[in-house]
C-alpha cells in the first residue's frame, strides 16, 4: 500500500489493479481494512479504527483512493462528491484511437446487474442514468493510445463502458470488448489525479497518483 497523503481527517492512497476498496462476497482483505491496521499502527490507536469510504474504484483498476478518518470529513467529503467538487481525473491505454482528439460524450447507461455490465444508450431509456465525460487523446504508440479522461459523472463502469461505446475499449477489458486480457488481470484504466478544496482547512489539494510498474504505461505517460 502506498500512502500519498494523509492528515488528522483523511487519508488518499493508491490501490493496485486486483484489490478491493471494500469487502465482498471473495473474502479478499479490503484495502479499507489495510489503511485501518497501517493507522493503527501508526498511531498506537487502542480498540478500533473509523475509516469512511468515500468513494470506490473497480477491482482491476488502479489508482488514488479516498478514505476519511473522521465521521465529519466523510460526511462533507461525502456531499462534496454529490455536488461535483471532488475533481478526478483517468488515464486509460486504448487499443484504439478516439474518433476526433478531444471530445464530451453524453450517453445513458442502463446497469445489469446480474452480468455486473453496464449497456449504453445514445437517448433515455428505462432504467438508465445519464453518463458524462470529457476526454482528450494525450499519446500514443503503434499499438495503443493514451486517453485523459474528466468524469462529470460517476456512473457504474461509465469510463470502461463509454469508451468502448465509440470503439476504444480499455487494453485489458474483456467485458467491454479487449481483445485478450491483461496478463495480471487488469485492465489499463488510472485514477491519476484528484483535486478538490479540503473539508476542514479548506487547502486546495492536488494529487497525482504514481504509475503502474508497466513498461507501456511508462511510454506512453513519459511525455505527458
Amino acid at each position: 500500500m502506498k500512502v500519498v497523503y494523509e492528515d488528522n481527517h483523511l487519508i488518499i492512497v493508491y490501490k493496485e489493479s486486483g484489490e478491493i476498496v471494500q469487502g465482498d462476497k471473495t473474502g479478499d482483505t479490503p484495502l479499507s481494512e489495510t489503511v485501518k491496521a497501517y493507522i493503527k499502527d501508526k498511531y498506537h490507536k487502542p480498540g478500533a479504527v473509523f475509516l469512511g469510504v468515500v468513494h470506490r474504484l473497480d477491482r482491476p483498476v488502479s489508482g488514488l483512493v479516498i478514505f476519511a478518518r473522521t465521521s465529519k470529513a466523510l460526511a462533507r467529503l461525502n456531499d462534496m462528491f454529490r455536488r461535483g467538487d471532488i475533481h478526478k481525473t483517468y488515464w486509460a491505454i486504448t487499443q484504439n484511437a478516439p474518433p476526433v482528439e478531444q471530445d464530451t460524450l453524453t450517453s445513458w447507461l442502463q446497469r445489469n446487474e446480474r452480468q455486473n455490465k453496464s449497456y449504453v444508450y445514445d437517448k433515455e431509456v428505462p432504467n438508465s442514468k445519464k453518463a458524462v465525460l470529457n476526454y482528450q487523446l494525450r499519446s500514443r504508440s503503434d499499438r495503443y493510445c493514451l486517453i485523459e479522461v474528466e468524469l462529470l459523472t460517476g456512473r457504474h463502469h461509465q469510463i470502461r463502458a463509454q469508451l468502448s461505446h465509440i470503439g476504444c475499449p480499455i487494453k485489458g477489458d474483456l467485458k467491454y470488448g479487449a481483445k485478450r486480457s491483461n496478463p495480471d488481470g487488469s485492465i489499463s484504466l488510472l485514477s491519476c489525479k484528484v483535486e478538490f478544496v479540503h473539508p476542514v482547512s479548506k487547502k486546495n489539494i492536488i494529487l497525482n497518483s504514481p504509475i503502474p510498474d508497466d513498461k507501456l504505461w511508462r511510454e506512453l505517460t513519459k511525455d505527458v
